[in-house]
């Protein structure tokens, strides 16, 4: 069912007109998330929780990224005023990044190549130096599209 609703969403966007303002490109980067208003230590003195996952694609403006589990403890990845500070590992090195998720949907057992949850998140800052190797980076995917 959610394959069939995924579907008919991109021929909806191929016919209508695409809504994203920046190009993506699928690449699959290795990631770790955590929630940016999480306490700093778990109770118990256990470092702060983080997911690891990867991402589907990229552009300028976002991700959609793909983690084993929607929630870090007891707390949901998703939600209104949620912020999630994302260390991103690209060719050259790490970037950091904060985001803000716009949309989530669990992947079914149809999903064969993911498992989990697929998470959209829009990016509200970066560093100037991450920003500058992030977009050489998204310059370099562009160019051998």
């Amino acid at each position: 069912m959610a394959e069939l609703l995924r579907s008919i969403a991109v021929r909806l966007r191929e016919l209508i007109n695409d809504r994203r303002r920046a190009p993506r490109y699928r690449v699959r980067l290795p990631l770790s998330v955590t929630l940016i208003d999480a306490p700093p230590v778990i109770p118990g003195g256990r470092r702060k929780l983080s997911l690891d996952g990867y991402t589907r694609d990229v552009s300028a403006t976002g991700l959609a990224i793909i983690v084993p589990a929607i929630r870090i403890g007891d707390r949901y990845l998703t939600g209104e005023d949620r912020q999630l500070r994302i260390s991103l590992e690209l060719p050259t090195g790490p970037v950091e990044l904060v985001a803000l998720p716009v949309r989530h949907e669990q992947l079914d057992a149809e999903d064969a190549d993911d498992v989990g949850f697929l998470i959209g998140v829009q990016i509200a800052e970066m560093s100037r130096e991450d920003r500058e190797r992030f977009e050489r980076f998204i310059a370099l995917l562009r160019r051998n599209r």
